[in-house]
């Protein structure tokens, strides 16, 4: 009497209640992927080959396959939490270790690395101070927590519109502290090199209708002072009978600053966009390209990987970009525990790429991937396997009886 196929039966039934049991206490694992016993027969060589009749003598375990499936994501409040929806490993590294994983808990450590909770940090594309990615051999990302720069203006743009049914001023009248010497005017805050604010106004005067084309004098005073010897204006907007599209709607400005900042601030005044109609005098749109220093408010990452930074000063900047990992054979990895997997030959080398590029996936922010583990199908399961190893223990206790009774032959 054989006793091996319920022993091994034995056996690896309780492989299978193991793995089930490490499925079930892994439910709650984020990035957790679940494993199944997958199960082969075993047969004695045979000294006539093949042909005649065989009995197996059991079965074993012959792997422990990872399923790699999707799991359910769901929102969280850390936006350094990141979710992969679709194919593809974070890449980490542990003092140049590399490491793969299903897991987005991140968190920012006191150097400004992004790091898992074991601290292995959390790789991709760096960003220059001008927000270029370089792209090439990725690197650890560190978010650059420093101070914006401030930029200088170097150009204001405005678009208004100036009521043609305006009586006419004389321009060698204005005077900025007296609104019946101008129609309407406009302010704006504008930046020295040091990021230092300055208020730019501008004022409307209409000169001349006299011609068939009308004449719009533009006066400018920087900090209450004017940037021209006055009665002279800074430029003058000429308007045909069509009341768009006015001929000499810029000029250059130049003004003293005494902040420290490079003096004298120039910029260039372009108000090639108004329009002079018989209505009431609007501002359609005023803007600026200079801003003060400003410091990172907060940061966010894109569904391709682009981590974003947002600046008090309003201003943005791209910090740096998350890359993902692909296996042709992620069956082949190594398990390292805390959710972690390391490369091998069976797995193949790690492909690297941007997040939804080939066949890689998004990225989702604020977000986890929960386990991909089936409660309901784990304990179906479990049912199944205790029956399955009841069934070989019974077989090993028939093989006893009949053994006894053999025994037993007189």
């Amino acid at each position: 009497m054989s006793f091996q196929q319920g022993l091994s039966g034995l056996n690896a039934t309780s492989k299978q209640l193991e793995i089930i049991g490490n499925n079930v206490s892994n439910a709650n694992t984020v990035g957790f992927k679940q494993s199944r016993a997958q199960f082969a027969d075993v047969f004695a060589n045979s000294l006539t080959g093949g042909g005649s009749p065989q009995i197996g003598i059991g079965t074993k375990l012959a792997s422990v396959g990872q399923q790699f499936s999707q799991g359910n994501i769901t929102s969280t409040n850390n936006s350094l939490d990141i979710a992969i929806n679709g194919n593809g490993f974070f890449r980490l590294s542990d003092n140049g270790a590399i490491t793969y994983t299903r897991n987005g808990q991140f968190q920012m450590d006191k150097t400004g690395y992004i790091v898992d909770s074991t601290g292995k940090r959390l790789t991709g594309y760096a960003a220059d101070s001008t927000g270029v990615i370089a792209t090439g051999v990725p690197a650890e990302i560190n978010i650059n927590t420093a101070d914006s720069q401030p930029t200088g203006t170097s150009e204001v743009l405005g678009a208004v519109n100036l009521d043609s049914r305006n009586s006419t001023l004389s321009a060698n009248d204005f005077d900025p502290t007296d609104p019946t010497t101008y129609h309407n005017s406009t302010a704006i805050t504008i930046y020295d090199s040091l990021g230092n604010g300055h208020t730019l106004q501008n004022y409307f005067v209409k000169t001349d209708s006299s011609s068939g084309n009308t004449t719009w004098s533009v006066f400018t005073t920087a900090d209450g002072t004017s940037t021209t010897t006055l009665p002279t204006p800074t430029t003058t907007l000429i308007f045909d009978g069509t009341g768009t599209s006015p001929t000499a709607p810029s000029a250059n400005v130049s003004f003293a600053v005494t902040t420290g900042a490079v003096t004298p601030l120039s910029l260039n005044l372009d108000y090639s966009d108004s329009t002079q109609f018989g209505s009431n005098f609007s501002i359609n749109s005023l803007s600026q390209d200079g801003y003060t220093s400003g410091r990172l408010a907060s940061f966010g990452t894109g569904v391709d990987g682009v981590i974003l930074g947002r600046y008090t000063n309003g201003q943005s900047k791209i910090l740096g970009q998350l890359i993902l990992a692909s296996f042709v054979n992620p069956n082949g990895l190594q398990s390292l525990g805390s959710n972690d997997w390391s490369e091998t030959s069976e797995s193949g080398n790690a492909l690297l790429g941007q997040p939804n590029t080939g066949t890689l996936g998004v990225l989702q922010a604020s977000a986890q991937e929960d386990s991909n583990v089936d409660l309901t199908a784990e304990l179906v399961n479990m049912i199944t396997a205790q029956r399955v190893y009841q069934a070989n223990a019974q077989t090993i206790k028939t093989q006893d009886q009949v053994l006894q009774t053999l025994v037993n032959l007189r």
